[in-house]
């Protein structure tokens, strides 16, 4: 079975998708960086797209293939199975400024109108649980634009239905709740019934299995993701970049960890696993608020002032429990254990990415750059995590072929 993945980002999806055997045809994504980390480890090393001549392989926006390959995705209707992807959540994300007016907001429009092009047997769309919200500030107060888009996809002709769904209870190391929608095109469904509604079933049901055939738990700590990383267990200089160091693998100590180093270790050295240089002060800073703040929540008001901080999210974690939602911001956490910052291989582990998918583009970025450039922490803050994208897989290609 085939898809298109639409805001593809870094691949995350596109990898569960591919290790629960979809073949995918082509990835649309903007960004430069997420594209050439997409592009290694999905095209060059898996060869996992059918990719169509009449395409380049590049960083593209929806709306560019709307505009130019209007003909050649009307010549694909009959030949794709599935359109996967959300678009992108930061116009309507909890964490940041929920502006109703956000330009990126007007991506819906865009992934209906391919929909209605290429007309797929079946969607797979994701975003954030402030995409069922309301909108309670601006001109259009209390539009829920998962209300929209069930409307829309109703009317073009697909059986649809959306759940909030907690990553965590799928295996992965993260309390992470997103927007799931599938949607079945309506002269498949049989009998009347709601398929849609059959994917959120089967998925739990299946995950207990799914994870005893990996050898996985059903709930996993930050302690079991990251504990072989530690700074302790010695570095080495960055192979990527200079002036900084990078960390070595310590003895697996999990049966996550066992799954996910898996074809990983290149001479003990995990990509990406570059330490921040934070200063003596940051260092004493950080092990102070290990000390005396309590887990897993913002420090105190107490705390933010003994230290002159103006930043609102700074969180030491716990090791023993499951890790909160990642950003794309480092410095809202602190590692359970030394007085750091995560590194991006630790980002990766906490959303399930296997250690032999290496990262591209720029570590971090700042200031007004943050909304143009997508580096390493951003892509993984961004993305589907591929354990959850894989059961994700299992049933729909189940979905699928039961409906042809």
């Amino acid at each position: 079975m085939n898809y298109i993945d639409l805001f593809a980002g870094c691949g995350g999806l596109s990898l569960g998708l591919h290790n629960a055997g979809w073949q995918g045809l082509f990835a649309i994504e903007k960004n430069a960086d997420a594209f050439k980390t997409l592009e290694h480890n999905l095209i060059d090393k898996k060869n996992h797209f059918d990719w169509p001549t009449w395409l380049d392989k590049r960083p593209y926006s929806i709306d560019t293939i709307l505009k130019n390959y209007k003909e050649e995705l009307i010549n694909l209707r009959g030949r794709v199975d599935m359109v996967t992807g959300g678009p992108p959540c930061q116009g309507f994300s909890t964490a940041g400024e929920r502006n109703e007016e956000d330009i990126r907001n007007t991506l819906i429009k865009s992934y209906i109108q391919f929909v209605k092009m290429v007309q797929p047997k079946i969607l797979f769309f994701e975003n954030v649980r402030g995409f069922t919200m309301e909108f309670d500030k601006n001109k259009s107060k209390g539009k829920k634009y998962s209300e929209y888009v069930l409307d829309k996809l109703d009317k073009a002709g697909y059986d649809v239905h959306g759940e909030m769904v907690d990553f965590s209870k799928f295996g992965v190391p993260q309390k992470r709740c997103r927007f799931i929608l599938v949607g079945v095109r309506k002269d498949l469904v049989k009998n009347d019934s709601n398929t849609a509604l059959i994917f959120f079933d089967r998925i739990k049901s299946n995950r207990e299995q799914f994870l005893i055939s990996k050898s996985l738990k059903m709930t996993v700590t930050l302690e079991d993701a990251i504990s072989d990383l530690l700074q302790a267990n010695g570095t080495v200089p960055s192979p990527d970049t200079k002036s900084f160091k990078a960390g070595i693998y310590s003895k697996v100590k999990s049966s996550y960890q066992s799954y996910i180093r898996e074809g990983g270790e290149v001479n003990g050295i995990p990509d990406s696993h570059r330490f921040v240089n934070h200063t003596t002060l940051v260092k004493n800073r950080f092990k102070y608020l290990l000390s005396h703040e309590e887990r897993n929540k913002v420090i105190s008001n107490k705390a933010k002032e003994k230290f002159k901080l103006k930043k609102r999210t700074i969180v030491p974690l716990g090791g023993r429990a499951i890790a909160p939602t990642i950003t794309s911001l480092p410095d809202d956490y602190i590692h359970y254990l030394e007085p750091r910052v995560f590194t991006v291989r630790e980002y990766a582990r906490i959303q399930s990415f296997p250690d032999n998918y290496e990262f591209k583009g720029k570590y971090t970025s700042g200031g007004k750059l943050r909304k143009k450039e997508v580096p390493r922490y951003t892509q993984i803050g961004n993305a589907i995590p591929p354990l959850f994208g894989e059961q994700s897989g299992l049933v729909l290609l189940d979905m699928v072929t039961s409906t042809m």
